[in-house]
């Protein structure tokens, strides 16, 4: 009996499963990876438990209720579009860029309308930003 000599051949190895699965692995990192974004305004946040500091210089406080309506310096706005909130801060701060910009939102206000005072200001060149708080209730 006379049996064939089988021709064996060299395994090869498909490289196109590994490389999909190196491509997909790549796009999931630089989806997944989170960027630092710089903000246009440096905001100081005050401490919820902080001092009251008793001496107050110059400053523009804008106020804005739950229902999202403004207020300058407890003056009140004629209406919440961009412009006016605006004009009234420039009336109050002139050509003072360092004056302190407070922003005392109430808790149930949007988001938006603080978004929007923040955009006021950015938009005028102010740089001094702060949140009012007020102290938590000490807890016994």
């Amino acid at each position: 009996m006379k049996l064939r000599q089988q021709i064996s051949e060299e395994p090869d190895v498909n490289l196109t499963p590994l490389i999909d699965v190196v491509f997909l692995l790549l796009i999931f990192f630089m989806v997944s990876t989170t960027f630092n974004k710089e903000s246009e305004l440096s905001i100081d946040l005050p401490t919820a438990n902080g001092e009251a500091v008793s001496e107050r210089q110059a400053e523009v406080e804008i106020s804005i209720d739950a229902k999202g309506h403004y207020a300058i310096n407890n003056e009140r706005l004629v209406n919440e579009q961009l412009g006016t909130l605006k004009a009234a801060i420039l009336k109050i701060a002139g050509d003072d860029r360092e004056l302190p910009l407070i922003i005392s939102a109430d808790g149930r206000a949007s988001h938006q309308s603080v978004v929007t005072a923040m955009n006021a200001a950015r938009q005028l060149g102010f740089s001094h930003l702060t949140f009012a708080t007020k102290t938590a209730p000490e807890e016994n």
